[in-house]
């Protein structure tokens, strides 16, 4: 079975009184970091918990030294897993509110803490759960503490040491999932300096979804990632984007074409920049 796994709102719905079943809601807006929290006390998804990126799925950022989003500390985002309910047996479905860039991200650290079966991205997200006109409440569940108890897992994580070493590797594949003005320099309306690592490629993380706001399917994902990676190495695949969260969303895509999980450059653009001797590359 594929480590991505998508499951759709009908199915879900048919799922809800399951044994075991924990759902998160990982909404969240980089314009106002207080959406997501706000709109989940509004309405959600029947006995969805809320897990905030800010608090829950990143670590706290220093200044000069991190990038905007650092991976949180495993053993606390491993109790906070217990604390939503989960063990090492549920079936978790991650959603936000729609694209599902928030919920990759929630994806990524349970496959990073060893939880990689069983867990569903709702495709097309809260949208698509609203647009099947299937119920919402502004309950809070009450959870059973869970006895989920992962370990990280080194070997999915690059450093901006070991990848700076590696620039100009014709093995490399470098993949920044940001949109292209971003990525050539032309616009940055987050972080202070513009452009992108040298050797990377443009690999929007927009471009894995349909005019739909579902995930193409899998052979229309193979296609486009096949063009990216050319015939390097499978194993030699990076993943980055402004702060390692959108960069999931490729690594996931990258899972439901077939491909084994690539690595992630979890600081990505907004901690390789503050190094200045690090170089930058703007343009195609």
């Amino acid at each position: 079975m594929s480590l991505a796994q998508l499951i759709s709102p009908a199915k879900l719905s048919a799922r809800q009184e399951e044994p075991g079943l924990v759902i998160l809601d990982c909404r969240f807006s980089l314009d106002d970091p207080a959406y997501g929290e706000r709109s989940y006390a509004e309405s959600h998804i029947p006995k969805a918990r809320f897990a905030d990126l800010e608090h829950d799925l990143s670590g706290p950022v220093t200044k000069g030294v991190t990038g905007r989003h650092p991976l949180p500390d495993p053993a606390a985002l491993a109790e906070k897993l217990r604390n939503w309910g989960i063990d090492a047996e549920s079936t978790v479905v991650l959603y936000d509110d729609g694209p599902g860039a928030f919920a990759a991200r929630a994806w990524w650290l349970l496959a990073w803490l060893g939880k990689r079966d069983g867990v569903f991205l709702l495709d097309g997200g809260l949208k698509a759960w609203r647009d099947a006109e299937l119920p919402l409440t502004a309950v809070t569940p009450t959870a059973q503490p869970g006895t989920f108890s992962g370990q990280p897992d080194s070997s999915l994580l690059v450093d901006a040491d070991a990848l700076q070493q590696r620039l100009g590797d014709a093995n490399l594949t470098l993949l920044d999932a940001r949109a292209l003005p971003r990525f050539k320099g032309e616009v940055e309306p987050i972080d202070p300096v513009a452009g992108h690592i040298p050797g990377a490629q443009c690999a929007a993380f927009s471009d894995n979804l349909g005019g739909d706001g579902r995930f193409l399917p899998a052979d229309a994902l193979k296609q486009r990632f096949a063009a990216l990676l050319g015939d390097r190495p499978l194993d030699e695949v990076v993943a980055y984007c402004g702060s390692g969260v959108t960069a999931c969303h490729n690594l996931f895509a990258l899972c439901l074409a077939g491909y084994p999980l690539a690595r992630l450059y979890a600081g990505s653009w907004s901690e390789w920049i503050t190094n200045p001797s690090r170089p930058l590359a703007k343009g195609e």
